[in-house]
């Protein structure tokens, strides 16, 4: 588990996967959280509640691109990522506001974007374990109305809180303007993840953008077992930061 200091920030990529051949996972669905709104979004599901936007260097944004390679399976092009923590969750060690800011999209799918928090030391086992899952980019995948830089206060959090966060898959709807729950949930903590496979059970990848002290976090949003995925994790892109 890694362990942020306040000022910290942490980048988080979400990328679309096609498939592999691997033994059948079954569906991740989460049947016991229940699910909140920071508050009110609009019909193509951009929030109502974003705050000042950051402003996303170009230097970010070709760092991305060269880190991520479109269609170029992370496992030959950077395999050393990888190797990352099991736990990709950002641990509070004192009273701190988190913000998150979206960067950039690369996926066909309308994947929303939520956290959840636990205490620090009892961990989830199960997305079932987590109390509440919480949106915070109603649709940040293909299609979003969000633009680079958006951001969003997501709360005021103590020490000893630590703060997931959770792909929807593909999860808003562009006709009923809503978000359907049931779709797989795919988290920065490995553990959550369906995959039989502990090789390709890992769906956040965290790199390090010193230049900006941020830590990257790339997501996969289709279940890495599946014939065909490109495993590039560079879909979605945002970006946590932590202020006392």
């Amino acid at each position: 588990m890694k362990i942020y200091t306040p000022l910290f920030i942490i980048v988080l990529l979400f990328s679309a996967c096609q498939k592999e051949l691997e033994p059948f996972n079954p569906v991740v669905e989460a049947t016991s959280p229940t699910y909140e709104t920071l508050g009110d979004f609009n019909q193509e599901g951009k929030p109502g509640y974003l705050v000042t936007p950051d402003v996303i260097s170009s230097d970010l944004t070709t760092f991305i691109t060269n880190t991520f390679p479109e269609n170029q399976d992370l496992r030959n092009s950077n395999p050393g990522l990888l190797a990352g923590p099991a736990n990709g969750d950002i641990s509070i060690t004192q009273s701190s506001e988190v913000f998150l800011t979206f960067v950039t999209q690369g996926t066909v799918y309308k994947n929303t974007i939520a956290f959840y928090t636990y205490p620090t030391n009892t961990p989830p086992d199960s997305v079932n374990d987590i109390k509440t899952i919480t949106y915070i980019f109603p649709n940040a995948g293909g299609g979003t109305p969000l633009l680079p830089g958006d951001k969003v206060r997501i709360g005021r959090f103590g020490a000893g809180t630590s703060i997931g966060f959770v792909l929807l898959k593909d999860a808003y709807n562009n006709s009923t303007h809503k978000i359907n729950n049931s779709t797989p949930h795919y988290s920065s903590n490995d553990i959550l993840n369906p995959e039989v496979n502990s090789d390709l059970k890992k769906h956040a990848v965290l790199v390090d953008y010193p230049t900006d002290n941020i830590v990257l976090i790339g997501f996969e949003d289709i279940d890495r077992t599946l014939p065909g995925c490109d495993h590039d994790f560079n879909d979605v892109v945002v970006y946590a930061t932590i202020k006392r």
